[in-house]
């Protein structure tokens, strides 16, 4: 009897429960912290908007791009500055802007998440000293003098010219984190600035645009700011970057009302998508978001399925990837990357979340980053826009394509690791040979999953390793097969496809696979 009280008592606590996590009061929580996402924008218009991937994305359908740091990073006694998630194109932007904005929210009650009470304030530190210890190794061999005029340094267009004294290294935390904390995240300083200064990355460049140090600033809904005395931000001494909580960081769910109906607000409402969204996409959201914040409660997950559907048929009358069920996981973002001179690129097929909305004629985005033929959008139109010669698709759907070889097309239905741990390990093999084949003859080779983040990624990596030099240079396989494979070399390589795919995301479980591939078999085995 006992026990069937407390089943009921259960049962009820997850009803009840349910029902504050509703579809709507999810999307209404959204759009109210959206509210306050574009008010903190607007002070700093010059400043572009990024959202760290993906609870961020949901909060505002104008972001400038992406970026993805980890609160995992940040945990206590488990910091870590990843070199597979550098982040490099950040820091560039904001070198060149003079600062930057990124949004995230956090669902469990504090003011914000770890990504940016400890995660982002390592990333801007161990930057900022390799970039002082660079400029400071260019000086020691001679190619910059110590004092020089900084105005002679910008005439000649170059600001490693210079050694700033007042550069700032120091590490810059939260009052809320305690100083014990702080002490032993700054013994560990030193050995991350040594990793990322053997990981290979493009500390020249950042150290070019970057001419002040990055320091982090945090905004949250409970900030008081008086508009009056708002500063500029090229009048600080720092490049910052501003860190948006888009939450309210009240840990209890909120009883709201409007004269028509009430609802519950959650904080961090965009977090874990996959368990509410219901096929709903951030970029669906905000095309139709008076409609659904003004349906309310009773007809708004009638209202999201038709919406979802009608995307889907739209999708299908022109060919493009469109399964009646819905993905587990929702289309965030889809990138195809140009990887300079290397014949391959990364992109996701079944994406339309628009960056910065720039519409094609077909109402998909496609956006080209600057001058480094960086395209991203969906698979079907960087395919009309880019030289392909061949697509290796990895998603669990097949995609019609027209090229001119039947055999240039492979289709490797790949699954995540967490659904098979040998999945991608089985398809490495094949995935190599087909890129082998196609890229020995001056074949431009598309590669394909279903985000665009993981498994494309880490099948890209091993063709990089297993077919080009350390160079970038296609030599069949021979560097391949002379020099055996190290974490630290797969971990270069990876960095070089994260410069120019800024929205690479690959799993750890994959990146085993990867490296247990490399390791295990040679291209005689192959």
């Amino acid at each position: 009897m006992e026990n069937e009280a407390k089943l009921s008592i259960y049962r009820a606590a997850r009803s009840i429960k349910r029902r504050q996590n509703s579809l709507y009061n999810a999307l209404r929580s959204i759009y109210e912290d959206s509210v306050f996402v574009g008010e903190i924008s607007h002070l700093w218009p010059q400043i572009p908007l990024l959202v760290n991937l993906r609870c961020g994305l949901w909060y505002s359908p104008n972001f400038h791009s992406t970026c993805y740091f980890k609160s995992t990073d940040g945990h206590t006694n488990n910091w870590s500055f990843n070199t597979s998630r550098l982040n490099l194109h950040v820091a560039l932007l904001a070198g060149q802007k003079e600062g930057c904005m990124i949004v995230d929210s956090t669902r469990k009650g504090k003011r914000f998440p770890d990504s940016m009470s400890k995660t982002i304030p390592i990333w801007t530190c161990v930057l900022n000293r390799s970039v002082y210890n660079y400029r400071y190794r260019m000086c020691s061999n001679g190619l910059l003098m110590e004092g020089q005029e900084s105005n002679a340094s910008e005439a000649n267009g170059d600001n490693t010219r210079q050694v700033p004294v007042d550069w700032d290294c120091s590490l810059h935390l939260p009052l809320w984190v305690s100083d014990m904390e702080k002490a032993a995240v700054n013994d560990r300083l030193d050995e991350w600035v040594k990793e990322l200064d053997a990981s290979g990355a493009d500390i020249a460049s950042l150290a070019s645009c970057l001419k002040k140090p990055l320091r982090p600033l945090w905004i949250s809904q409970k900030s008081v700011i008086w508009l009056n005395e708002v500063p500029d931000h090229d009048s600080w001494d720092f490049t910052p970057i501003i860190l948006v909580s888009a939450s309210s960081p009240s840990g209890v769910i909120q009883q709201r009302s409007t004269s028509e109906y009430s609802w519950n607000y959650i904080p961090g409402a965009g977090d874990d998508e996959e368990s509410w969204a219901r096929g709903l996409s951030p970029n669906l959201f905000w095309n139709h978001v008076y409609d659904l914040i003004n349906s309310g409660p009773d007809v708004c997950n009638q209202k999201v399925a038709d919406i979802v559907e009608k995307d889907r048929v739209y999708r299908a009358q022109r060919g493009q990837i469109a399964p009646q069920v819905t993905a587990k996981h929702p289309k965030l973002l889809g990138n195809s990357t140009d990887l300079s001179d290397v014949n391959a690129s990364i992109c996701s097929d079944l994406s339309n979340f628009k960056i910065d909305l720039k519409s094609s004629d077909e109402g998909y985005a496609i956006s080209w980053l600057g001058s480094t033929n960086l395209a991203v959008g969906t698979s079907q139109n960087v395919a009309k826009v880019c030289t392909v010669d061949c697509i290796l698709n990895c998603d669990q759907e097949s995609i019609t394509v027209c090229l001119p070889d039947a055999d240039a097309y492979m289709h490797l239905p790949v699954v995540n690791s967490k659904l098979d741990r040998f999945s991608l390990l089985r398809n490495l093999p094949s995935a190599v040979n087909f890129a082998k084949l196609n890229i020995g003859k001056g074949n431009r080779l598309l590669i394909c999953c279903h985000s665009g983040e993981d498994i494309s990624v880490c099948i890209c990596l091993a063709i990089l390793i297993s077919l080009f030099n350390g160079e970038g240079l296609f030599d069949n396989g021979k560097s391949f097969s002379e020099t055996p494979i190290t974490k630290l070399e797969m971990r270069r390589r990876l960095i070089f496809i994260c410069k120019f795919a800024t929205n690479a995301r690959p799993s750890r479980g994959n990146l085993k696979q990867v490296f247990n591939f490399l390791s295990g078999g040679r291209m005689d085995s192959i």
